[in-house]
């Protein structure tokens, strides 16, 4: 039976799917087919279905209502069922009566529509935009402009057309686009403005054509003409309100002389035009603010000053210079015009402007000063530019309607100019005082305005500054033969002058916390650092070349300056500063300083050996040697504290060097020491260093190695220990292997003496702390 309802379900979801749009009208015929099954079940012997079936079968929720069909169902007599049974094949009946209940119940999928691909301009939508609204029609208006030209000229070829219809054609072309353009200005803004530019382009080389080919107007009709055109394409941009159309009458205007010139310069006439053509860009910048027409104006302007002012004749440079004032004086104003009006904020790129006008001026009228001979007014030049940037700054104070940073750029622009008068007045080195002070007067502005232009300029002097120190230091000390003043002295000063500025920069950059600096606070405080000592080195360096020449004296100073500097310096920024150097640097800086002085010890015995044998110096000065000795044994002991404290993951290493270098350190010491306590006349200093190696230098080790040993028991420090160990080890096989062969009785009975007695002390202090040392512990602190 069930082989049955599973055959009759496959037919039913075959013709469901298969023909959807009759399923209405086959429900009767299927529930007539139904009713037969129940009929003939009725009459089988349908045994009692189990729990287990009953829980495999889910009642359907009958939720439909069959339609009545036309043709009425035949009768057919069933025979009468057992009474008993009945109730349950009912129900079980009941149970199986509706087939359709799982379709019904499962939703049909929805079918996944697939969304069409977009094309290329919809993924795009502003890039079409771009080329539909913009690119397209200057691209028409450009073909539409050479259309035109190929026209007329086959026009021209054909003789159609005389010179003055030629030109008549062009006008009326140009004409008729503008007209265009000005029927279209409201609906088509964007599309009317690129006409107006096509015919603006039409008018300016037909009046070109008329001048230079045609020859119908003169030189002075056709600028005058050129200026017409300027001045109504300027009016066209204020109607429309179109910045493109004031760029492109700037780019005609500036063009103009050009067009018309007929190789003779006549710079008065020009400067006089570049003048009026930027009083007109005055007029537009004091209603509009249009930086891009700004910038470009500018670019321009300097790009045809610059033609013109390297071919000024003789007689032409002070008339040049008025012109040059007067047109500083305009972009000064055309670039804050707008902002003062409306007290708008001034942006990146009107300080740019505002700095450059001023650079570009400032170096002109150096130029120009110059070539006229009349360079005792640079300085005088110098503080004028200065003072004039003061009297804007008072004046936009007075006003009341400017912004604070532009307040500040001019006060910046005063003190520099103001202090670039001496320098530019009297001699190079000055320059270096005067970019050191700017650079910090540029910081400064930067902290209060927050214009991160002004910390870059900063950075840029400062670096300027650097390389100005550095050729100040190549024309000063690099001849022997100038005796400057001790101390008081135009290299020295500059260089702490130089120094001090370096660390005011390094306090600034440390107390700002913007973010992303450009350098480290760091690079200027080490810099500074750096400039300090180096302005005493190159002192003492100098002036002992100078006044002991070939002496070596300045050696031997220098390893006094460079110890003290170093230990003096490191002291103090210890205990007064609360911005502290890392201790990783303090050790660099240490450990250098004692590398520098070790590797420099042969030249102090050459410097003894010339005193004494050659008499090139005064004995005396060796003090300064011993003196730098003494600096030498603080900066060791301030080294060991230091690596005891932050080092103690390196402590052997460290340990092993440090006893290296102190071991050699005295020996050599003790060396020179022997030397200058027993030389005279009739010994050899070669016969004083032999003795005190095969002598004194064991029992130097030796001694050496007993405080070694006595440290590592006193601390617990086990590698001090092996240390002693093997420096006794060292100085027993030089005794016996090199030192006992040619060394006199009383030198050799005193080593072995000493060495003796120090073992002994030594073997009976390991005895006596056994205990102790068994089980060493930390190193104390």
């Amino acid at each position: 039976m069930d082989a049955i309802y599973v055959i009759f379900f496959i037919i039913i979801i075959v013709l469901l799917i298969t023909n959807n749009n009759k399923l209405n009208s086959r429900i009767g015929e299927l529930e007539l087919k139904i009713i037969d099954l129940k009929n003939m079940i009725r009459g089988l012997n349908v045994p009692k279905p189990t729990v287990e079936n009953q829980k495999t079968v889910i009642e359907p929720e009958v939720d439909y209502v069959v339609k009545p069909v036309s043709e009425k169902a035949p009768d057919i007599p069933l025979p009468p069922p057992p009474k008993a049974k009945e109730p349950e094949i009912e129900r079980h009946i009941e149970v199986i009566n509706d087939p359709f209940s799982n379709i019904r119940k499962t939703p049909k999928p929805e079918p996944v529509i697939e969304e069409p691909r977009l094309s290329f301009f919809e993924r795009y939508p502003d890039l079409e935009k771009f080329i539909g609204e913009n690119l397209i029609n200057k691209i028409g208006i450009a073909i539409l402009v050479l259309a035109i030209g190929f026209f007329v000229k086959y026009a021209i070829d054909n003789n159609w057309v005389g010179p003055a219809g030629r030109v008549g054609i062009g006008i009326l072309c140009g004409g008729i686009l503008i007209a265009i353009a000005h029927r279209l200005r409201n609906s088509y803004k964007a599309f009317s403005s690129v006409l107006v530019g096509g015919g603006l382009a039409i008018f300016y080389f037909t009046i070109t054509l008329a001048y230079h080919e045609f020859h119908l107007f003169d030189q002075t009709v056709s600028f005058i003409i050129l200026i017409v055109i300027t001045c109504f394409a300027v009016a066209l941009s204020m109607l429309y309100d179109k910045q493109e159309l004031a760029v492109i009458a700037l780019v005609g205007g500036m063009s103009s002389p050009f067009m018309v010139s007929n190789g003779s310069a006549n710079y008065n006439a020009l400067f006089i035009y570049l003048i009026t053509l930027n009083a007109g860009l005055l007029v537009i910048a004091y209603f509009k603010s249009w930086r891009v027409l700004n910038i470009t104006a500018f670019g321009l302007t300097v790009l045809v000053l610059a033609g013109i002012v390297y071919t000024l004749p003789v007689g032409a440079y002070q008339i040049s210079f008025t012109y040059i004032t007067v047109l500083y004086l305009m972009f000064f104003l055309i670039n804050i015009a707008y902002n003062i009006r409306e007290n708008k904020k001034f942006i990146t790129s009107d300080f740019s402007i505002l700095l450059i006008n001023t650079a570009l001026y400032f170096s002109t009228g150096l130029y120009l000063l110059t070539m006229m001979h009349d360079e005792q007014f640079r300085g005088l030049f110098s503080a004028s530019i200065g003072a004039l940037n003061l009297l804007f700054s008072f004046v936009l104070f007075r006003t009341k309607r400017a912004e604070i940073n532009i307040l500040y750029l001019l006060i910046g622009i005063t003190l520099t100019f103001i202090s670039l008068a001496a320098p530019i007045q009297l001699h190079g080195h000055f320059i270096t005082l005067f970019w050191a002070a700017e650079s910090v007067l540029l910081y400064w502005l930067y902290q209060k305005s927050s214009i991160k232009l002004i910390r870059l300029v900063s950075l840029l002097i400062w670096i300027a500054m650097l390389l100005s120190l550095m050729m100040d230091w190549s024309q000063l000390y690099i001849s022997q033969d100038v005796r400057f003043a001790i101390i008081a002295n135009k290299g020295f000063i500059t260089t702490v002058f130089s120094a001090i500025c370096t660390w005011v920069l390094y306090a600034f950059a440390s107390k700002s916390h913007e973010n992303g600096p450009l350098i480290s606070p760091a690079i200027y405080n080490y810099v500074a650092i750096i400039l300090l000592f180096c302005s005493g080195a190159l002192e003492i360096n100098h002036q002992f070349l100078n006044r002991y020449p070939a002496t070596d004296l300045n050696i031997l100073y220098l390893m006094l300056y460079l110890p003290a500097f170093v230990y003096v310096f490191c002291l103090i920024t210890d205990r007064f500063f609360t911005t502290k150097m890392s201790r990783g640097v303090i050790v660099g800086i240490y450990a250098a300083t004692i590398t520098v002085y070790l590797l420099l010890t042969p030249e102090f015995f050459s410097l003894q050996s010339s005193m004494f044998i050659a008499h090139t110096a005064d004995t005396s000065h060796f003090v300064a040697h011993w003196i730098g000795a003494i600096f030498i044994l603080l900066i060791f002991y301030a080294l060991i504290k230091v690596c005891r404290v932050c080092f103690q993951a390196y402590i052997k290493p460290i340990s092993w060097i440090l006893s290296a270098g102190i071991v050699l350190f005295l020996s050599l010491e003790i060396c020179l020491l022997s030397n200058l306590l027993f030389y005279t006349k009739g010994t050899t200093m070669d016969h004083i260093e032999t003795v005190y190696i095969k002598t004194a230098l064991p029992v130097i080790w030796g001694v050496l190695s007993f405080a070694l040993m006595w440290l590592g028991m006193r601390y617990k420090i086990r590698v001090l220990r092996i240390i002693s160990l093997t420096l006794f080890t060292i100085t027993l096989v030089k005794l016996f292997v090199f030192d006992i062969e040619n060394i006199p009785a009383a030198g050799k009975i005193a080593a072995f003496f000493c060495l003796g007695v120090l073992l002994l002390i030594i073997s009976f202090m390991y005895q006596k702390v056994k205990v102790i040392i068994a089980d060493d512990g930390e190193p104390k602190s």
